[in-house]
């Protein structure tokens, strides 16, 4: 089965580590294409390329500030991988819900087989 077009798809988009780098730089707010690729060490050519991957999924948006372009994140554009990821959460929660419930059976046997020390 043919994978989908990175331009199409979040889950692509975010596939590449380079651009979830983007994405937790732009939790922070927005900025400019030329910081962004100089915290990820990379030409601006690079940042930009990869910013439009993100903004033709939603996941990025721009507006215009004087000469500047600044890139923000648009978190709605992430709603399909949260609920996605959301399903193994669940998986996660019940798994240590259960691992604790083993954990206090454990600890309560061990304290009624324990020796009580008033006893002689």
């Amino acid at each position: 089965m043919a994978r989908a077009a990175t331009t199409s798809d979040a889950f692509n988009a975010i596939a590449e580590p380079q651009r979830r780098e983007i994405l937790g730089l732009l939790r922070g707010g927005e900025r400019p294409v030329t910081d962004l690729a100089r915290d990820l060490g990379m030409t601006q050519p690079q940042a930009s390329k990869h910013l439009r991957v993100l903004r033709e999924v939603g996941l990025v948006r721009v507006r215009e500030a004087g000469k500047q372009r600044l890139y923000g994140l648009d978190a709605r554009g992430l709603r399909p991988i949260h609920e996605w990821v959301g399903g193994f959460e669940r998986f996660w929660n019940a798994s240590f819900d259960r691992l604790d419930e083993y954990v206090q059976e454990l600890k309560q046997a061990s304290q009624e087989a324990a020796p009580d020390d008033g006893e002689q």
